[in-house]
């Protein structure tokens, strides 16, 4: 693992944080596009499997071996069902919410983090981290409005997304500091193209034209080089400077949003966002105090 306490490793840590949300914004907003008229299966799926082929023929003459050895596979292959799992209610509730909305929800992230942190990790809660917790899910609901016109199903989806990628972020935060980045990024894709090809299959419906296979393969592009990305970033520095930079992501949504759709988010999102972001900040703050 590469140390991470000098200020030129900080830098290209943030620079690749920075990366690594533009790449991920674009498979958000590639995702919604497709899965107007291409079954979310079948998005996922080779979603997957073109990040599988083209990691594989870019990265096995660089590493060989190297790409898949691993003493953690159990982590992997739970890592890669995962992955199916959460791309999968992504897409789905792509199809019904804004980009931004998704961006928003999904910012209770590091909100997350810090709840599991205390029965996983076995980190004190004190008064002014559960306010922060607090605040945060006040901001959720400030953008989810239970009950009212706005509210969609599909967002209760992304909320159970945002819990999930909580723990498969402490996940890739421990496998960081063991396996390449390459490995860390290629071997869960694998696991989901081979679990997810039997339902995309029987489920085939051709995309209906060049540009969406060719959408498709840059998903593969983006999903791939976003996670290798991810991983390179926490190798160069610490979370607790990497995580405030998740934000900017609601930046690249909103402008793919309102360039592609032409949607642009009503004032309770930018509340709910402003509120979420805000308790988000200031855990990370006292974490970095902390230590």
């Amino acid at each position: 693992m590469l140390h991470a306490d000098s200020a030129r490793n900080r830098l290209t840590g943030i620079g690749l944080i920075s990366l690594t949300y533009v790449m991920f914004a674009l498979l958000d907003g590639s995702a919604k596009w497709l899965v107007q008229s291409v079954p979310v299966i079948i998005v996922v799926w080779l979603r997957f499997l073109t990040q599988t082929l083209i990691a594989a023929a870019l990265l096995f003459p660089l590493r060989g071996r190297a790409l898949v050895r691993t003493r953690h596979l159990r982590w992997h292959v739970v890592r890669g069902l995962m992955f199916c799992v959460m791309t999968g209610m992504n897409f789905w509730a792509l199809q019904y919410l804004l980009l931004t909305v998704t961006a928003s929800i999904f910012f209770t992230v590091p909100i997350l983090i810090a709840l599991m942190s205390a029965p996983l990790l076995g980190e004190r809660m004190d008064a002014k981290r559960w306010a922060a917790i607090l605040v945060g899910f006040a901001g959720v609901l400030a953008i989810v409005r239970p009950g009212s016109a706005a509210f969609h199903p599909a967002m209760l989806l992304s909320m159970v997304n945002a819990i999930l990628y909580a723990a498969f972020n402490l996940m890739t935060r421990k496998l960081a500091a063991y396996d390449l980045p390459e490995t860390i990024q290629f071997l869960p894709a694998v696991v989901a193209s081979v679990v997810l090809a039997p339902f995309a299959l029987a489920a085939w419906q051709s995309p209906p034209g060049a540009f969406e296979w060719f959408v498709l393969c840059m998903m593969g592009v983006f999903g791939g080089t976003g996670h290798y990305l991810l991983a390179m970033a926490h190798r160069y520095a610490p979370a607790s400077t990497l995580a405030p930079f998740l934000y900017q992501q609601i930046l690249y949504m909103a402008l793919f949003g309102y360039l592609v759709f032409g949607s642009v988010p009503d004032a309770a999102v930018w509340m709910g966002a402003a509120i979420v972001i805000s308790s988000g900040l200031y855990l990370f703050a006292r974490e970095r105090r902390g230590r």
